[in-house]
């Protein structure tokens, strides 16, 4: 990004030290869902060390069918703040429910506002009224007049710390989860301020074809990535397929490395650099993503994939 651009365009602190947008990138990574203490910390310990600086999680989980997990809930958020302080990476987390934020507030530097509720105005409202940066990602059939709009609602409440984040949208073919919209950073970053990141892990719904995609986001100009990281993938609750493994997510951090200053970017450190204190830990499973099959066409996890 050229430089007089970079400074136009609206830099959000997450954290002392911490910032996202003008010519920070950031990375945020984690599992789908808080499922275990245990599987929990075992990722955060991972992505931390492997230069992820917000660590991302779902405590409740808005899930097409009422028979799917759901989450933990606040118990899932206490495991997240733990995980927190081990770690030093701040928290992305979804809050669902209006009467929540606050709750979820006290655990997280950053509000998610999910796909599914991208145009619930009461939650909108209610996280604008929040001192924290919120994300906000694109509905699976919104266009982005629909999406900037949603944003709005957030900035007239007063919270001028808005993310938006593209993760796909539904198409007519089911070889991918969804079809991400990688065109949608450049028109986004050239009809509002805002910083615009992508979500590659259900973007595509398979983690063979994360890391090509994370890379196209950084080429397209992406803020930043949210990726899923899972230290067991087939024990996950939810998404499994589309979770990257530790190794697999190291790997990628270190080719985006290479990629993301050749792009105009720099990446965003916190003051706190715990990677290098944290206790080694061993992954559940020792599988290989070639053990890990592809989603068959049509079976991607709690999804309508119809348009």
């Amino acid at each position: 990004m050229p430089a007089a651009l970079a400074t136009l365009r609206k830099t959000i602190s997450i954290a002392p030290g911490l910032s996202l947008g003008g010519d920070h990138f950031v990375v945020m990574a984690g599992p789908c869902a808080v499922e275990t203490r245990e599987l929990l910390l075992t990722a955060a310990e991972a992505v931390a060390a492997a230069g992820a600086v917000v660590l991302r999680g779902g405590a409740f989980k808005p899930r097409t069918s009422p028979k799917s997990f759901q989450g933990l809930g606040e118990a899932g958020l206490h495991l997240l703040s733990e995980a927190a302080a081990r770690t030093g990476l701040p928290v992305v987390t979804e809050v669902l429910d209006p009467r929540d934020v606050d709750l979820v507030a006290r655990h997280a530097a950053i509000l998610q506002v999910g796909s599914r509720n991208m145009q619930n105005f009461p939650l909108l409202r209610e996280v604008g009224r929040q001192r924290k940066p919120v994300l906000l990602k694109r509905g699976a059939a919104a266009t982005l007049d629909e999406l900037i709009a949603a944003a709005d609602y957030i900035l007239q409440e007063g919270n001028p710390d808005v993310i938006l984040c593209e993760r796909g949208v539904r198409g007519f073919d089911g070889s991918t989860r969804y079809l991400l919209d990688l065109a949608a950073v450049p028109v986004l970053q050239r009809r509002t301020h805002l910083p615009v990141i992508v979500d590659p892990s259900h973007g595509t719904g398979d983690a063979a074809l994360v890391p090509a995609m994370a890379k196209a986001a950084v080429a397209a100009g992406a803020d930043g990535l949210l990726l899923e990281v899972h230290a067991a993938p087939e024990l996950a609750l939810c998404d499994g397929m589309q979770a990257l493994r530790p190794a697999e997510f190291a790997q990628l951090m270190q080719e985006l490395r290479r990629l993301v200053p050749l792009c105009g970017r720099r990446w965003s450190r916190s003051d706190k650099s715990p990677a290098d204190k944290l206790p080694a830990t061993t992954p559940q499973t020792s599988a290989s993503a070639s053990q890990r099959p592809g989603p068959a066409i049509g079976t991607f996890d709690d999804e309508v994939i119809a348009p």
